[in-house]
């Protein structure tokens, strides 16, 4: 995980939590829908594949993490299925058999996810490709003597350079929908010195258009009270976390801090903690828990059959397919 400050880079940990993950799913955790959220990206034409090489790398890593983690359970639970038919111990079979069968489902689910990612990032460097190929052919086109053969092809190449950065536009909205949810579970503050009994402090989380603000309190038994412990986030993939931190001293509130976080590594199977510099030189920390799902509840269903509008065979045709005047 890295982090980076607006004047100087700040220091950023993050390790694995080993334990399993028990939050509860709350449904007013999550602020903001996926459609809404889309609006933002949708009104900018510019295609971002180096960002969706690198959110697609960390993306089919963290899946696959969860695939192998969902494979030895079903391999442990199927040992302890046989060794109970041998024994004899049917009362405990049923309900055996129903955690194999949700398990199988889960895995199955997971496999389907991964060749749904896998197809659209197929079709998003296509159309990379077909696009840099367009914008080379539009250069040499600009710069070669005009006729009105030149001219016609000059206008058959914009075209479908716009053509195939609509499409990446298109895939790359899509591909978020299927990014999951991050919860971000709040850790409390550390600062040694820095945090006094009866301080009050305020976090505010934003990514893209999600927003989580949250409050808390230093106590006098040096633990820390905070109005909201977790919040759900749809992930992106042009967008970074901000985090600011802020005093507040009665009436006044005064910034102790602003962090810039990537986003790219929470793709995992596994929670992990953060660990953020607030200040220039880290006196003061924010921890936070990270818990990745790759599955949202409210995922809009994208079938393969969806990624056929983009019309790839004749769009290559199209491209390869023009001659000089």
């Amino acid at each position: 995980f890295a982090g980076f400050g607006s004047m100087q880079s700040r220091r950023t940990q993050v390790s694995p939590v080993s334990r399993s993950s028990s939050r509860p799913r709350l449904s007013s955790v999550k602020s903001t829908k996926r459609h809404i959220i889309s609006q933002k990206n949708s009104s900018s034409l510019e295609p971002q594949p180096t960002r969706v090489e690198k959110i697609c790398k960390s993306l089919r890593k963290g899946l696959n993490e969860y695939l192998e983690t969902h494979q030895n359970e079903l391999d442990l639970l199927t040992m302890q299925q046989k060794d109970m038919k041998r024994n004899s111990r049917s009362a405990f079979l049923y309900d055996l058999d129903k955690q194999i069968r949700t398990t199988e489902r889960y895995i199955r689910k997971l496999e389907f996810h991964i060749s749904r990612i896998e197809e659209l990032y197929e079709s998003y460097f296509i159309q990379w490709r077909l696009r840099n190929g367009a914008n080379n052919m539009r250069q040499a086109y600009s710069v070669s003597p005009s006729t009105k053969g030149s001219r016609e092809t000059l206008t058959e190449i914009n075209r479908n350079y716009r053509e195939c950065t609509e499409d990446m536009c298109v895939i790359e909205r899509t591909l978020e929908i299927l990014l999951g949810e991050f919860y971000i579970r709040m850790k409390g503050l550390f600062g040694f010195a820095r945090l006094c009994p009866g301080d009050h402090y305020e976090v505010l989380i934003k990514y893209g258009r999600q927003r989580w603000k949250l409050k808390g309190k230093i106590d006098a038994d040096d633990k820390q009270t905070w109005d909201e412990e977790e919040m759900a986030f749809l992930p992106h993939i042009n967008e970074d976390i901000e985090i600011k931190v802020a005093e507040m001293k009665g009436l006044m509130t005064v910034l102790v801090g602003t962090v810039i976080c990537e986003s790219a590594d929470f793709f995992s199977a596994h929670p992990q903690i953060m660990i953020v510099d607030i200040t220039d030189l880290g006196t003061i920390k924010l921890q936070l828990e990270i818990v990745w799902d790759p599955f949202d509840n409210d995922e809009v269903s994208v079938t393969s059959g969806s990624i056929t509008k983009f019309s790839l065979p004749s769009r290559k045709g199209s491209v390869y397919n023009w001659t000089p005047p």
